[in-house]
């Protein structure tokens, strides 16, 4: 109960705490974030400005190389000796070898430079290291395409044929330029200066902002220029960079929104050497991940005081709570009927000293008394309902039996001795069997027995007037038990019925044994049972009105004794189904539970 002196303390107590550590985590958190975030930001465009200048001095690297290459005397007689149809292909190859040498210099003097090539329409390339090399597709390499059409001097990063023929495992950035002229399409020479993705890189690997967070670097179309991961994954800042590109700000910090809702902050800086663009995109939770990681140890130190409080406020409550308590849980149980259990939260007998002391011996004698009675009322419903059952059981046993006996007169009388000696054995055989068992379960094949040797001497009494068929399927063994006597009335009733409407009787009796339940089927070709009968058989078994069964007349003995010995004895774990259709027959089918071994009287309310 939350009234309880208890509960109020400990109430009382939480929110106190709660409110307390709730309020100052909330605003240390929130002016901590700020403090952190004009940190941030700071130290964003200090970090942009650094890589920047780093960049503009690889930039001029390219530059510096592109240019002594171009304006070299030894890049002018080169052209001229591989333009000139005159000179022999001897002379061309010494050209360009002693050109591949010069490149070799010219590289040799940067160090961030990877590679220098020339390239010329016809399809050769000149690279250093005596690199030559004729081949058609050369031109038809993208970046070259781009350059003479689109006039693209910048390519981003990509797997060069230079450094791939020199094992050199990794992708390059380039600076493209004409020879001779200012006109990429009115060039025959191109001169390719490459420097490895990695010398870009590395210093990026040195910088973090936040957790996890780093710096793109965008050409002046947008695109990535070194291969980093992640950029397009943040749809909503590149569309707020798209935009920022065309504005006339060098600079600055911005917060977008992602898909999420969650807050993304954008930092750009604008190189003015190429038009590139740094571009950094950090989740507002990496840059506070420290500071996330601080509010939760506050919440779990809150939550730990917390609990530390309600076991203080719980330990000073215990001695006067406790008693009222264990006395409003033992009343539950007695309102549920578990008497051992209330009796087990009631505390023992002993000197009384206060008023709750004398409400909680009082209340325990008056569960034991309650328990007493109940018992005593309960035995007395299990022996009469165990006297129902044996009235149930004797009902069946002189109707079969008289039945028999007359159809033994009957063929004594036609003199058919050999019909009349098989009737005798299937008779004692199931009297043999009644007699025998004296526990009200017999095991299912027992069962069956039982119902061939009945089935025969009905075969006898009908000849081809009736044809029975038994079918079994699950697996079924001694071990699985039944209430007896409850096939024969079942068969009884389907094969008189049936007469009723056809010259020959069909019974077909189905037994299934599955894992928790035994099912019986009889199903016959008889007139079929009405609505209102099913309705009235089903509200006699709900009801349990043994009286009106034990006074019904002969041809109510069938159907009704079966169902309500299955109900006495199974209680709610029994189920049945009637299926009928007037004119169409009817099939009853019993759901019996499982029963291992031997009892000796009846399951009440089992189930």
């Amino acid at each position: 109960m939350f009234y309880s002196l208890r509960n109020r303390l400990i109430a009382f107590f939480v929110v106190l705490l709660v409110f307390s550590f709730g309020t100052m985590s909330y605003f240390l958190f929130n002016e901590s974030r700020s403090i952190i975030r004009s940190y941030i930001e700071s130290s964003a465009l200090e970090k942009m400005d650094e890589y920047g200048s780093y960049i503009d001095m690889a930039l001029l690297q390219m530059y510096d190389a592109s240019s002594l290459v171009f304006n070299s005397t030894e890049t002018k007689n080169w052209d001229s000796a591989l333009s000139d149809p005159d000179l022999p292909a001897g002379e061309k190859m010494l050209a360009n070898i002693s050109m591949s040498k010069f490149l070799t210099t010219a590289t040799n003097n940067y160090s961030g430079i990877s590679s220098i090539s020339l390239y010329r329409r016809e399809g050769v390339r000149v690279s250093q290291d005596n690199g030559v090399v004729t081949d058609a597709s050369i031109i038809n390499e993208s970046w070259y395409r781009n350059f003479v059409n689109r006039g693209e001097q910048w390519v981003s990063s990509h797997w060069d044929q230079v450094e791939t023929a020199q094992l050199r495992p990794y992708q390059v950035v380039s600076l493209l330029l004409p020879i001779g002229t200012f006109e990429p399409l009115q060039s025959r020479n191109v001169i390719k200066v490459n420097m490895s993705t990695d010398f870009f890189l590395e210093p990026l690997n040195r910088i973090h902002l936040g957790e996890s967070g780093t710096i793109f670097l965008l050409d002046q179309n947008g695109s990535q220029i070194l291969p980093q991961e992640g950029y397009s994954d943040h749809t909503e800042a590149v569309r707020q960079v798209e935009k920022l590109r065309n504005d006339r700000t060098e600079q600055g910090v911005v917060y977008v929104k992602n898909e999420k809702g969650d807050t993304e902050i954008l930092v750009y800086k604008k190189l003015k050497r190429n038009r590139w663009t740094l571009v950094s995109i950090v989740p507002e939770t990496d840059l506070y991940a420290k500071l996330y990681k601080l509010r939760t140890t506050i919440i779990v130190f809150s939550c730990l005081l917390l609990i530390c409080v309600v076991m203080v406020s719980t330990w000073l409550s215990y001695g006067i709570s406790r008693p009222l308590s264990r006395l409003t849980t033992a009343m539950k149980y007695v309102q549920k009927g578990d008497f051992e259990k209330a009796e087990s939260h009631i505390p023992a007998a002993g000197t009384i000293r206060s008023e709750v002391e004398y409400v909680t011996a009082t209340f325990r004698n008056m569960v034991a008394r309650l328990r007493d009675h109940i018992k005593t009322e309960f035995e007395l419903k299990l022996l009469r309902q165990q006297a129902e059952y044996k009235a149930l059981l004797m009902q069946i046993n002189p109707h079969f039996l008289f039945n028999t006996l007359e159809l033994l007169s009957s063929l004594a009388l036609q003199r058919r001795t050999e019909d009349t000696v098989k009737v005798i054995e299937s008779l004692g055989k199931m009297l043999r069997f009644s007699l025998h068992i004296t526990s009200d379960l017999v095991p299912l094949q027992e069962e069956i027995k039982y119902v061939r040797h009945y089935a025969a001497i009905l075969q006898i009494r009908f000849g081809d007037r009736l044809a029975v068929s038994i079918e079994e399927d699950g697996g079924a063994t001694d071990t699985r038990e039944i209430v007896k006597f409850i096939l024969q009335p079942l068969i009884e009733n389907a094969v008189k019925y049936s007469f009723r409407k056809e010259s020959v009787a069909q019974v077909r009796i189905t037994v299934y044994t599955g894992k928790d339940l035994v099912r019986l089927a009889v199903e016959d070709n008889g007139p079929g049972i009405t609505p209102e009968a099913i309705e009235q058989l089903t509200a006699e078994s709900s009801a349990l009105q043994l009286d009106q069964v034990l006074s019904s007349g002969s041809r109510h003995i069938g159907l009704r004794n079966v169902l309500a010995r299955c109900r006495l004895y199974y209680g709610r774990g029994f189920t049945y189904a009637i299926r009928s259709e007037q004119g169409n027959g009817t099939r009853i089918e019993l759901h019996l539970p499982i029963q291992e071994g031997k009892h000796d009287v009846p399951g009440t309310d089992r189930g």
